[in-house]
């Protein structure tokens, strides 16, 4: 069955996603807003005892079925230290580099109330500091200015802020004319979003589906486990919806989706690999096919759990991740359609 595809209608979905904070270990939010869309669509929906969200859509086939994934999870930091001067020190959660994060916006939760701050060089003022420029960015120079009047660490505890809060980076979002897509976070929540349009869009059509087939938004990828679990056992194929990553020596580019053929854990499938491809092909798709060294997903997380599975990886091609990262409405939307194509398709040897 052919459907329009409502680019627009996919990023305004991308859009609410980012703007909610959602650092690893802190994801209620984002998994109540989850619920919420779901609930709209008249689809149950359940969390692992991880706070994961699983959702199921009904097939033909129910003895052979898939599982498609994409994480809500995001970068993010704790707070490691209320220092003297009412500053804090920062832990970084997942693979942010500090010098992504100089200058940027945050939020901070304490357990009854959310304050603002900017992460910063101690020695940012270069009319005071000499080595302004040169001082390493590491967690020993690196802080947060709160918004509040605060000059002391016992200010800071009055506030109710303590070590173990929870830190979210501001996500800057902005849609351009020409059609991309500039926020942190896109790394996942651009192919959640894109997931949540394409569950709307088989609910509401009333497509049917070859295979059973569960969604998991899992909300602990950036830290290795998020979907490492809650697979049926009749699930034959796993295909992770992730990023595809964009640099020097890489295929990827932002308008097009990536497939990968091997990231820092080892192959994927082989056979769903190539059939991903000749499904692009068929549709008339961009796509590329890439290697990411220093990448691992919550399909490859499935199978060091022990998972005997098909596995893949798909993604739109996003620039500077883990930074402030960039895509394009194109590849939202040939991302968006791979899937639904490849939801379409039967499973090897059916």
């Amino acid at each position: 069955m052919e459907i329009n595809f409502d680019s627009k209608a996919i990023i305004e979905v991308i859009s609410d996603l980012v703007k909610t904070p959602s650092p690893s270990g802190f994801t209620d939010r984002v998994i109540s807003q989850i619920e919420a869309y779901l609930n709209e669509l008249g689809l149950p929906s359940w969390r692992n005892r991880k706070g994961g969200l699983l959702t199921a859509l009904p097939g033909q086939d129910s003895s052979k079925q898939r599982m498609i994934t994409a994480h809500l999870d995001t970068l993010g930091a704790m707070v490691k230290e209320v220092k003297s001067d009412g500053r804090l020190k920062l832990s970084l959660i997942g693979g942010s580099r500090w010098n992504h994060l100089e200058g940027e916006y945050c939020q901070i939760f304490s357990a009854d109330q959310v304050y603002t701050g900017t992460i910063l060089m101690h020695q940012t003022s270069v009319h005071v500091y000499k080595d302004a420029g040169t001082a390493e960015r590491n967690s020993d120079n690196m802080e947060v200015r709160l918004d509040e009047k605060v000059e002391s660490a016992d200010d800071v505890k009055k506030l109710g802020i303590s070590v173990g809060d929870f830190v979210a980076f501001d996500p800057r979002t902005v849609i351009t004319p020409g059609g991309f897509i500039k926020s942190r976070h896109l790394d996942d929540k651009a192919s959640a979003g894109i997931l949540l349009y394409m569950i709307k869009v088989i609910k509401e059509n009333n497509v049917s589906l070859p295979h059973t087939t569960h969604i998991l938004f899992s909300n602990h990828e950036e830290v290795g486990y998020g979907g490492n679990s809650n697979v049926p056992a009749e699930v034959v194929e796993y295909l992770a919806v992730d990023m595809g990553a964009i640099g020097d020596g890489q295929a990827s580019d932002e308008y097009s989706v990536c497939i990968c053929a091997m990231d820092s854990t080892g192959p994927y499938n082989h056979h769903l690999r190539q059939r991903l491809v000749e499904l692009a092909k068929a549709h008339d798709l961009s796509y590329k096919v890439d290697i990411y060294p220093n990448y691992g997903s919550d399909a490859s997380a499935a199978l060091r759990a022990g998972h005997d599975l098909i596995h893949g990886l798909i993604g739109p091609g996003i620039d500077a991740s883990h930074a402030f990262e960039r895509t394009h409405v194109d590849a939202i939307t040939n991302t968006a359609k791979l899937i639904y194509y490849y939801l379409l398709s039967p499973i090897a040897g059916d």
